[in-house]
């Protein structure tokens, strides 16, 4: 619901817009939208709020009102588009499906989310190379993260229950395993696609790393 408040800092700053009818969250989306490309650009160091507000047509002062600082929008963005994975992953329906395909679903999931969120992985170096600072802080992030190992653990057992896994893997282990393969071809694409002279991007490629990984994946699961 809109605030009064909402309404006198809208109307007190210079209209991004004439016209555009006020909308608080749509106006926040948009800034957020627009500060994962500036972050994506410029890393955090780097990135002005300036040029933010100009990719949304608006002002600093709202920015500013609706995040208080670039820190602080950030670190928004960055719950945002962790947000984004978890709460895609949570519709996977793992819980449903037998072990196997479980985790073939899983893992398929991960490759097609980070080569199709190239946005993602970008943020994640840009963190990185922040020693992870900004995700100390947002329990939310540790919280989100935690329903996917639930899941995976579950699915885990289910299998060894079954006979159709090996005993003993951890949850957070297989995690890395699966996306260390997914985000390093992602992250590294520029590099490893000039050095080895293979391009990334074509189809035929990339559905052979898709199937190589998965493969991997359950064959090391095999019992």
């Amino acid at each position: 619901m809109k605030t009064v408040d909402d309404t006198l800092v809208e109307a007190s700053v210079e209209s991004p817009r004439k016209g555009r009818k006020n909308n608080p969250e749509k106006t926040r989306d948009g800034i957020l939208q627009a500060a994962v490309a500036e972050f994506v650009a410029q890393g955090l160091s780097g990135a002005r709020v300036d040029a933010i507000a100009e990719r949304t047509q608006t002002s600093k002062r709202m920015i500013y009102y609706y995040f208080n600082s670039k820190e602080r929008l950030y670190s928004e963005v960055l719950e945002k588009l962790y947000g984004d994975i978890r709460h895609t992953e949570s519709s996977l329906e793992l819980d449903v499906l037998p072990p196997l395909a479980a985790i073939q679903r899983l893992v398929e999931f991960t490759f097609d989310h980070h080569d199709r969120n190239v946005d993602f992985v970008r943020i994640v170096c840009i963190e990185n190379i922040h020693n992870g600072e900004n995700v100390k802080q947002s329990p939310s992030i540790r919280a989100l993260s935690q329903h996917i190992l639930q899941a995976l653990d579950e699915t885990l057992r289910r299998g060894e229950k079954e006979g159709v896994f090996r005993e003993g893997v951890q949850a957070v282990d297989l995690h890395m395993l699966i996306s260390s393969f997914c985000f390093y071809r992602v992250s590294n694409r520029h590099t490893f696609s000039e050095i080895f002279q293979i391009e990334l991007e074509d189809p035929q490629i990339k559905a052979r790393h898709r199937a190589m990984v998965s493969d991997s994946v359950l064959r090391y699961l095999a019992p």
